[in-house]
Order: C-alpha cells, then structure tokens, then sequence
C-alpha cells in the first residue's frame, strides 16, 4: 500500500473498497465460528455439571431439562455410564468420572481455539480499520480536489468586490 500521504487513485479505492468487502466476509465467518465455540462450551459446562449433580444425588433422580424452560424428575439407572458422542457420530461408554475429563478437556481445547479466533478476529478487524481509514482519506482527498478544481481562484480583497 503506498504512503498514507500518497494521492489515491480511483483503481486503488476500488480495490480497497474491495478488500474491507473481502475482510468483512471473513469477519462475520470467524464471528459465528466465536459463537459456535461459545455455545458448544456452555453446554459441554452443563454436561459437566450435570454429571457432577448425578454423582452427588442419592437415589440417580435428577432434573431433566426437555425444552422450553419444562425440566421433569427422571430417574437414572445407571448413574456411573455414560455415553458420549467424541467425534463423527462415534458413541463410546465411560464412567462419569471419565466423562466429566473428557467434558473438561474438551472445554480447555474450545477456550483454546475461542482464544485464537478472537485473536485472529482483532486482527483482521484492525486491517479492516486501517483500509476505511485509507479509503476516508482517499474520500477526502478528492473532494478537496475537485472543490478546488471548481472556485475560482481566491485574491486579495475579494471580500469588497461582492
């Protein structure tokens, strides 16, 4: 890009306009890909919470959340087996105790992953404030160019001729 006291050129706006278009597609995938770590986290923190609930209940009776803020008491028969789905729609069995590790292993990796992408986000939201910033100058730049292509030259002592 040239020097931010450089004339910018029509080409060079399009092309600017252009990339900030690009960058801000690629800021709302990596947004929603924020979102869905977010969202796959809080329920891996219910999951874990849940297990924890079950291992402390006496009787494996516990609150069953079916939606639409209705939970109805259910009763687990086997308290310490627990089916998890660990990736391509594979199930495997664990004890609850190896379940919650695995929730919270998991949970580690996603706030890993949220890590980077927020990282990756800020940058890219950066890049996109520094080419609007290019682009505002560019703006300006032609607008004081053709302003000063249409007045007439100022004189000395104009103020009394009008």
């Amino acid at each position: 890009m040239p020097a931010s006291t450089d004339a910018i050129d029509q080409r060079e706006l399009l092309a600017l306009e252009q990339h900030l278009k690009q960058y801000g597609q690629q800021a709302e995938i990596f947004a929603s890909q924020l979102e869905l770590l977010e969202n796959g986290r809080m329920e891996a923190l219910a999951a874990v919470e849940a297990l924890q609930g079950l291992l402390e209940s006496d009787d494996g009776t516990v609150l069953l959340q079916i939606g639409g803020g209705a939970s109805v008491r259910v009763k687990i028969l086997e308290t310490d087996k627990i089916l998890l789905n660990i990736g391509s729609d594979v199930i495997v069995e664990r004890t609850n105790k190896d379940a919650v590790e695995f929730l919270k292993d998991r949970i580690t990796e996603m706030e890993a992953s949220e890590k980077k992408v927020a990282e990756t986000l800020e940058k890219l939201r950066a890049q996109m404030n520094e080419i609007a910033k290019r682009i505002e100058q560019g703006y300006q730049q032609a607008v004081a160019a053709e302003q000063a292509g249409r007045m007439p030259p100022v004189r000395a002592g104009r103020e009394q001729d009008e």
